[in-house]
């Protein structure tokens, strides 16, 4: 009777055992299972399960595939694949399909396959590599306060490819950006007192979105799209504990997201926006550009962007930092907010 060569292919990042059941039974039928290494890391779980697998050191690839070939042409032989994929082996065979016998019944089946996202556990792999002992020194140095210009440089240059519209680039940046997420976390894991890893990163924020969206994982009412922003907000409120609107705005982003966030918190909270002091006449103004009460956004964007590079000009001449003022008037507004949280609690409480 023919046989038949069974190549049994499996994902590296699915733990050993957690084969298909047409590869378990596959196994159980075999009457050879052979292996090139007594480190394969399917050999325990064959093992717990009294299946025989002979280690083989045949090589070169060629005599190996030839080897496999003979066994299989009156039996069901089974090759258990290496987790680096065997490709020297499986050219041989898939190039020798013109030899009798079991050549023609030479078949690869799927073990186990990867999941979306796998491929993050082999950059979780990399990551540890390189801070483990034998790993790259330069790696094992960081903390994360000296990663923190790697984190600021790579969201600008993330920013940057979304601007352009460069998703090719996109897609680099973001696996840089993604890279600094788990050297961060890599990093907490070392920590003697309070060490956490990239699960724990992972679980927080999933946590976080099931908790936050109750219309998507409790059956709630999804209502539109104002609605879930309020819903969102409350649900933060509740979780954060805050007293303020404007609690948990990080103080040290640049000063124009610091400003745009300020004022985003404070108006969804009702409170009046900032106004300023008008600049004297003809003072940080832009060149004419045909102000119109119908300004189309793109029209707006550009004027409010002239506006804003004219005080930028402005202030340059009077030899003023406008990073630093603007933050300074941006934590000036976060204390108005604060001052008028405060007096509307007490006009609430007041008898």
């Amino acid at each position: 009777m023919p046989g038949r060569l069974l190549l049994l292919d499996t994902s590296p990042r699915v733990a050993p055992g957690l084969l298909s059941w047409s590869a378990w039974s596959t196994l159980h039928d075999a009457d050879e299972i052979y292996a090139a290494s007594t480190d394969h890391p399917l050999l325990p779980a064959l093992g717990a399960a009294s299946l025989a697998v002979t280690v083989t050191d045949t090589h070169p690839a060629d005599s190996l595939a030839e080897f496999l070939r003979r066994r299989a042409e009156h039996a069901l032989v089974v090759w258990l694949v290496a987790p680096d994929g065997d490709l020297d082996v499986v050219h041989q065979l898939s190039t020798g399909q013109h030899h009798s016998g079991a050549a023609g019944q030479v078949q690869a089946i799927s073990g186990s396959w990867d999941l979306p996202g796998a491929k993050v556990l082999d950059l979780v792999a990399v990551m540890d590599r390189l801070r483990s002992p034998g790993g790259c020194p330069w790696d094992a140095q960081q903390t994360h306060q000296s990663l923190l210009p790697y984190l600021l440089e790579e969201t600008y240059e993330t920013v940057e490819a979304v601007e352009t519209a460069d998703l090719v680039g996109l897609r680099e940046e973001l696996g840089d950006l993604l890279l600094q997420v788990v050297f961060h976390a890599r990093v907490a894991q070392e920590h003697h007192q309070d060490p956490w890893s990239i699960d724990d990163v992972a679980g927080g924020i999933v946590d976080k979105l099931v908790r936050r969206h109750p219309h998507v994982f409790a059956g709630a009412d999804a209502g539109d799209s104002e609605s879930l922003e309020r819903s969102w907000d409350e649900l933060k409120q509740q979780e954060k504990q805050r007293g303020s609107v404007v609690d948990g705005v990080p103080l040290a982003q640049p000063a124009l997201a610091l400003a745009a966030k300020l004022i985003g918190r404070a108006s969804k909270a009702g409170l009046q926006p900032p106004t300023g002091p008008q600049p004297p006449a003809g003072a940080g103004q832009p060149p004419a550009t045909g102000d119109s009460p119908d300004r189309d956004p793109a029209g707006e964007q550009a004027l409010i962007g002239e506006l804003l590079l004219a005080l930028v000009s402005r202030a340059s001449a009077a030899g003023v930092d406008p990073e630093a003022a603007l933050r300074e008037a941006a934590r000036a507004y976060a204390d108005q907010v604060r001052a008028a949280e405060r007096q509307a609690a007490e006009i609430a409480s007041a008898p």
